[in-house]
């Protein structure tokens, strides 16, 4: 019964043999082998970018980071939620990266980012004298850290903000398939037709052992990330591993499966909790993560019977939670079992 996070579920078998298929002789490195041409031009096709710019790296951190650095001086901000991931989940990578970049928080309800608030954020660094810090970049998450999603009008509405201030727009989509599946959209009306300059596109998270691509449309930009990459320890002499599982990931639309099968299974569990009276729904879920609260008692019984799951802390403040009441987060992922669900739902009911 293990709901703690989407990170935690295995590596598809079907990535695991992409791996072992590139395992077999030997290969150009640092990027240059064949298969990650093949993965280049998957994906410029699928979305719908010829001349994108598509590099991988190990880790959802190193994507956010390398990719915001590109994007933004050190002496200039990024505008971000203030429950995005960049700021509360990365050690102030962002800032590493950047060589130290500000992170403005923006507020808005469900980890989305306020349009108002933006634009107020932005006019707060309206003085572009040499005392003042210069706007830089913005960063959405879609899927956000509470579960939430952005619309596509909404996203548009936050990119057109930035680029009539001359922000570049970048998106963490570490849950990027989540996000997609649950809007019915492309990848291509998910970024650039939504005014996104570069997208951190996740495997992680969905079934791949350790790879994400960072995806520039505008590839004046590209250069600049292939020096940070290096000069940060992150490009690969054995590339062909990470080439390999994205190859394994998008080949027959496997990477669309498992996000589908995420939700699913997420609107499965939900569709059977919500009205159970010792469970309050926090919001409805829209991808593949439901946030709830449940009584202390039940919350340590459930522990002691073997379930796992996020026990949710600050990140959900200021949500106002009595004293004997417990915040968790219920993720589901491409391997989660009807069986999971099932006994869960008995504790839940015990």
């Amino acid at each position: 019964m293990y709901f703690g996070s989407d990170n935690s579920s295995p590596a598809h078998p079907s990535i695991l043999n992409a791996l072992i298929a590139a395992n077999d002789g030997y290969t150009s490195g640092y990027g240059n082998e064949e298969a990650m041409n093949n993965v280049t031009k998957k994906l410029r096709d699928l979305f719908e970018a010829p001349n994108a710019s598509v590099y991988l790296v190990t880790t959802g951190t190193a994507a956010n980071s390398l990719a915001l650095a590109t994007l933004t001086k050190p002496w200039e901000t990024i505008f971000c939620h203030r429950h995005s991931h960049i700021e509360e989940d990365e050690c102030g990578a962002p800032e590493f990266y950047t060589n130290g970049a500000k992170l403005t928080l923006v507020d808005g309800k469900n980890a989305k980012i306020c349009p108002k608030n933006l634009l107020d954020a932005i006019n707060l660094y309206s003085q572009k004298e040499v005392h003042n810090i210069q706007n830089g970049s913005l960063s959405i998450t879609n899927v956000t850290e509470f579960g939430t999603i952005y619309s596509l009008d909404e996203m548009k509405t936050l990119t057109d903000i930035a680029k009539a201030h001359n922000l570049k727009t970048h998106l963490d989509g570490a849950r990027f398939a989540n996000a997609m599946i649950a809007l019915d959209c492309t990848p291509a009306e998910l970024t650039w037709k939504s005014g996104i300059d570069v997208v951190s596109f996740g495997a992680t998270k969905n079934g791949c052992l350790g790879v994400e691509a960072v995806v520039f449309f505008n590839p004046e930009m590209a250069w600049e990330f292939e020096l940070r990459r290096k000069r940060g320890g992150h490009l690969l002499s054995k590339h062909r591993m990470l080439s390999a599982q994205m190859q394994g990931y998008l080949k027959d639309d496997l990477w669309i499966g498992l996000a589908r099968k995420a939700n699913s299974e997420c609107q499965k569990l939900f569709s059977k909790i919500e009205k159970n009276p010792n469970i309050k729904i926090i919001h409805p879920p829209e991808a593949n993560l439901i946030f709830a609260t449940i009584p202390t008692k039940l919350h340590d019984k459930l522990i002691s019977n073997g379930a796992r799951y996020n026990h949710w802390s600050s990140q959900m403040s200021p949500l106002d939670v009595p004293e004997n009441e417990t915040k968790i987060r219920l993720a589901c992922s491409w391997c989660t079992t009807e069986l999971e669900i099932n006994k869960l739902l008995e504790l839940f009911n015990y």
